[in-house]
């Protein structure tokens, strides 16, 4: 018979954390990934689900930290895209627009076939007052993700348009 490894301590009450706020138990399971993040307080993914859970609560202030923390500590790969993005999208929330574009310019490199991190560096670059390169930004996003047979027609154009915007 084989063995499994033993997940870590935290694992197990983490994902029923995570689960019940699957059910929409959002203001219940936050004083529990606090008290969790307490008792393991150098892993990343509690850290991630603590600052998820404060951004849909819409406390951007709150996720912030957390947001920091468990990009700090490290993550899986389909997680780190994750907390990349909500760390970009919370810096922008809070008016840190600079780094904000920092991070989801950084998101685009380390990510480059996900396309949310351009729709999200649209909305900074806007928030920034560059509305040109919001614009050329959202253009490119649509162009390089689209499947619509108006926009694929129409690509050459729109990326040509998009190039010309100051």
């Amino acid at each position: 018979m084989e063995e499994r490894a033993a997940l870590p301590a935290w694992k197990e009450e983490l994902d029923a954390i995570v689960g019940a706020r699957a059910h929409g138990q959002l203001e219940e399971i936050l004083p529990r990934l606090q008290s969790l993040d307490g008792r393991h307080p150098n892993v990343g993914e509690i850290a991630y689900q603590i600052a998820w859970t404060c951004e849909v609560l819409g406390r951007a202030g709150e996720a912030l930290p957390y947001y920091e923390k468990a990009v700090a500590l490290g993550l899986p790969p389909n997680e780190l895209s994750g907390a990349l993005l909500g760390l970009g999208s919370t810096l922008r929330l809070v008016g840190q627009l600079e780094r904000s574009a920092e991070v989801l310019r950084s998101g685009q490199r380390q990510f480059p076939d996900n396309a949310e991190f351009g729709a999200f560096l649209a909305l900074t670059l806007h928030a920034q007052g560059r509305h040109g390169d919001a614009l050329r930004q959202a253009l490119d996003t649509l162009c390089d993700t689209s499947e619509d047979p108006g926009i694929t027609a129409y690509q050459r154009a729109l990326r040509h348009a998009a190039a010309q915007l100051h």
